[in-house]
């Protein structure tokens, strides 16, 4: 047992988070064509999914009664564990969302994001349109052709908007269905500006370079310890 116990942790690199700027997040959700019906609610889909931070797995399960809209606006989930929590919706998802429920004329428990057969959407349907959106947008919005995009990132960009806003760990923590706090700090080691903030705080050092060379008295004193 002693053997096994020494045997050294597996080592790993862990990657940077990667969040979209509020440009980049204009940039893909300006990039649906809203003339088609495929276009419209993949619209509404990203910003569903960047206001909320849902998992993919969350925003293909939803049906359409996990939506309350009005006063208090929210949309239910499931996430992993089978724990549900319900998100609130700001007032710009919730119209869109309003008005994708009438076009979409489905029933209670029918799934809100289908396919043109009436099916659930797959999770790599939602991924596949979110990189070809994220292809188009990259044409006007360069900086979005350096990241690939998948719907994970949106879950990223809602936590980072949510924490560059002031909310606290524990909140987002709640807000995205984490088990514990500690899956919230990858956040605080993307977050720039955070840094940047700590760093205006701290005041410049006015230590002369060079290295330190005690005086005789303090030599002398020493000595005599």
């Amino acid at each position: 047992m002693q053997r096994v116990l020494a045997i050294p942790p597996k080592s790993f690199e862990k990657r940077v988070v990667t969040f979209l700027t509020a440009p980049e997040v204009d940039a893909i959700l300006a990039a649906p064509d809203q003339s088609s019906w495929e276009g419209r609610p993949d619209k509404v889909l990203m910003l569903l999914a960047i206001q909320t931070g849902l998992r993919v797995s969350e925003i293909t399960g939803l049906n359409c009664n996990d939506l309350t809209l009005g006063t208090g606006a929210n949309v239910r989930c499931e996430g992993k564990g089978r724990k549900q929590r319900a998100v609130p919706l700001n007032r710009p998802v919730e119209a869109l969302l309003r008005a994708w429920l009438k076009e979409r004329a489905g029933q209670p428990h029918d799934p809100l994001f289908p396919t043109r057969t009436g099916r659930r959407l797959s999770r790599d349907a939602v991924a596949l349109r979110v990189s070809t959106h994220a292809k188009a947008a990259a044409q006007k919005c360069p900086s979005l052709a350096g990241k690939t995009v998948h719907p994970h990132v949106f879950r990223h960009t809602c936590a980072m908007s949510l924490l560059q806003a002031g909310v606290d760990t524990s909140v987002i923590a709640l807000w995205l269905g984490h088990a514990g706090v500690r899956s919230t700090d990858a956040y605080l080691h993307a977050d720039l500006t955070i840094k940047e903030k700590a760093l205006a705080l701290v005041a410049p050092t006015t230590a002369t370079p060079g290295r330190y060379r005690p005086p005789d008295k303090t030599l002398a004193f020493l000595e005599s310890l």
